[in-house]
């Protein structure tokens, strides 16, 4: 540093100047060579070769790397000195120069200029690249996409999934829209939620666990189709399929239903994975999983009888509690059939199912904001979203009777008195707009993390979350 102070030369200068990325310079790189054209290409410097009279070394800009050559008689002795002595791997560089080619063929720029951007303060290590300690790379991530490409590449992917979600919906006339992250009640979803307190008004509030009851207010406003991707948070357990903190995914759409949003769920993804990888077979751990529509629909009581020997249908909440102590499946005695079936499925049912499946029909209970079925009140007009194992979405035909919803909330709130914390509050404000009408509709949430876990190929939640919620040093 003190070199730059004694040349007058900042090392973190306001402005630079930069014509073309390095990646639009090696497109045109015959016409830009052949015209001589002068570039301004900027980056961090990755390496340095130094050879008497002249160094190579090679740069990045963030769209592709180029080498460039520095000829002490072409920048002149003092300047060419200065930045041997003075430039290090990790240096942010400007360089002006043309485009030529070696003699080994590479495509190169000749330097006749060249002007420090920043300068680092601690070298790049040396041994990051296959770094063993996962946390320390998370902790870093930084680091992590400097040295490690292929890291890069899986959040280019998840920009990309949410990208054309986006292009899908909007496409099909949906609104994105947005809803509080503060919220006085926290709903739809069972979780348990972060609180905190907002000294302006002197209250209580909690980070959204969910978007729906406000998505779904909405409806009962006039709007037909919305939808909205943003954070929310749920103050549980993490594992390599849940985070504190995660981006979800929701839409409403009024006059439909939980079959029609079947076909539609396969529409969007055969879109999104079309314009995202290009295909729509994938390879997951030592998987290969086919996305090719249509999709198994399968009934989630055959699932629990197929796999876990349970007959759903002709067993109560007491002896289906005894029958998961048995599997080894933990529950607190107090869950509702439903919940407890349900947790019987993950352990047993879900690993089971390989390519993208519809679960379809879970028992009363399980979602108090789910429609029954007509035909059956004993189960649910819904689906889960399975692939590789993993569950990607829930949902349902939306409950839009508000007496019916009162009684769902009552049984919650009971629940909760008994000690369940992750149940469904009583939602008075939501309660009266279901009061004013809410169109028929159907629902879908889907976490973005666990499907760009599942389409990069990745075995944890950390590897696509850039910065994920970590334990303090």
């Amino acid at each position: 540093m003190r070199a730059f102070e004694k040349e007058n030369i900042n090392p973190y200068p306001l402005e630079t100047k930069r014509n073309f990325s390095i990646k639009k310079a090696l497109e045109n790189f015959k016409d830009f060579s052949k015209n001589s054209k002068t570039l301004f290409l900027v980056g961090r410097i990755r390496s340095i070769r130094a050879h008497g009279g002249s160094t190579f070394i090679n740069f990045e800009d963030g769209t592709s790397k180029i080498q460039a050559y520095f000829r002490k008689n072409e920048v002149g002795e003092k300047r060419y000195k200065f930045f041997l002595n003075n430039f290090d791997i990790g240096d942010f560089i400007e360089i002006k120069g043309t485009l030529f080619k070696t003699k080994k063929g590479e495509k190169t720029i000749q330097v006749k200029k060249f002007k420090v951007l920043t300068k680092t303060l601690l070298p790049l290590p040396e041994k990051w690249h296959g770094l063993q300690d996962t946390e320390e790379r998370y902790r870093k991530r930084y680091l992590d996409l400097i040295f490690n490409p292929e890291v890069k590449e899986k959040f280019k992917i998840r920009s990309g999934i949410i990208k054309r979600i986006r292009e899908f919906l909007d496409e099909e006339s949906f609104l994105e829209v947005e809803t509080p992250f503060l919220q006085p009640i926290y709903g739809g979803a069972k979780a348990k939620p972060f609180k905190t307190h907002l000294n302006a008004l002197d209250i209580d509030l909690y980070l959204r666990i969910a978007t729906e009851l406000y998505l779904k207010r909405l409806l009962v406003g006039g709007f037909d189709k919305v939808y909205e991707i943003g954070k929310c948070f749920r103050n549980e357990g993490m594992d390599k399929h849940h985070n504190p903190e995660y981006t979800h995914f929701e839409f409403y759409w009024a006059y439909a239903d939980y079959k029609k949003l079947m076909k539609f769920t396969e529409k969007m993804f055969k879109y999104v994975l079309k314009n995202v990888l290009g295909k729509y077979k994938i390879r997951y751990g030592d998987q290969d999983i086919d996305f090719k529509t249509p999709w198994k629909r399968i009934e989630f009581s055959d699932l629990l009888k197929k796999y876990a020997k349970v007959d759903l249908e002709n067993v109560n909440q007491k002896d289906l509690f005894k029958k998961a102590k048995e599997l080894g499946v933990e529950v607190e005695k107090e869950r509702p059939k439903a919940e407890i079936a349900d947790e019987i499925y993950k352990k047993f049912c879900r690993v089971k199912i390989k390519n993208p499946s519809f679960v379809i029909h879970h028992p009363i209970g399980f979602q108090p904001l789910a429609k029954s079925l007509e035909s059956n009140p004993e189960k649910l007009a819904n689906f889960q979203l399975v692939a590789g194992g993993i569950e990607l979405a829930n949902a349902f035909s939306e409950l839009n009777d508000p007496l019916e919803q009162k009684k769902r909330f009552q049984e919650q709130e009971k629940l909760h008195e008994e000690g369940l914390e992750e149940t469904q509050r009583m939602d008075k404000d939501f309660l009266e707009a279901l009061e004013y009408g809410m169109p028929p509709a159907a629902g879908f949430g889907m976490g973005i993390d666990r499907l760009t876990l599942l389409l990069t190929n990745s075995q944890s939640l950390r590897e696509i979350i850039l910065f994920p919620t970590m334990r303090l040093k």
